[in-house]
């Protein structure tokens, strides 16, 4: 919005006076390079689209296929973030600008079947050698007592396995403390 010139001193009138012109000229040569343009009909556009992650639903593996190697026994608050031993903050901060190649939900899932799909999800990811996932635990609203179990369980599951170097939790977009991003060895 331009300013009114009243209300500006001399000196200052005169600078915005020259920057309008400035940008005035800028427009014009833009004009000039480009030349004549005509839009593109409505048929003839796209909208961007979204890059898709596709989430998968996952049935819990048998007993037999994969060793259960994960304690149930969570400490009463689940860290926020996790850093395996020999690594900079710095790797947390590229894990948060990291594309996510998979997502599991565990919603609504009971603790064992939780504990084996997170299994069987970190094997598969290891085999495709995925770097970066989200882990959905849920914020435990709907559990009862409001305690949330899942995300208490999951995030001191996640310290235990060998596979995973590090975890934080998801931003707002990926479902804030609803979820972490897991940073995986590849």
């Amino acid at each position: 919005m331009p300013l009114s010139s009243n209300s500006l001193p001399e000196g200052e009138r005169e600078k915005v006076s020259q920057h309008e012109a400035h940008v005035e000229d800028d427009a014009a040569l833009f004009r000039s390079a480009i030349g004549a343009v005509t839009p593109l009909a409505e048929q003839n556009r796209i909208s961007p689209a979204k890059p898709v992650v596709q989430t998968r639903t996952r049935m819990p593996v048998l007993k037999n296929q994969l060793p259960d190697t994960l304690s149930d026994s969570a400490s009463a608050d689940a860290p926020e973030e996790f850093l395996r031993n020999g690594l900079s903050y710095k790797s947390l901060r590229k894990l948060r600008r990291q594309a996510v190649q998979d997502i599991l939900d565990l919603h609504g899932n009971p603790v064992d079947a939780a504990r084996m799909l997170l299994q069987q999800f970190l094997f598969e990811a290891a085999q495709h050698q995925l770097c970066c996932v989200l882990i959905i635990h849920g914020k435990g609203k709907n559990s009862q007592g409001g305690d949330a179990v899942l995300r208490k369980h999951t995030r001191h599951w996640l310290t235990q396995h060998p596979q995973v170097l590090a975890f934080c939790m998801a931003p707002p977009n990926l479902g804030g403390s609803g979820a972490v991003l897991v940073l995986l060895k590849t």
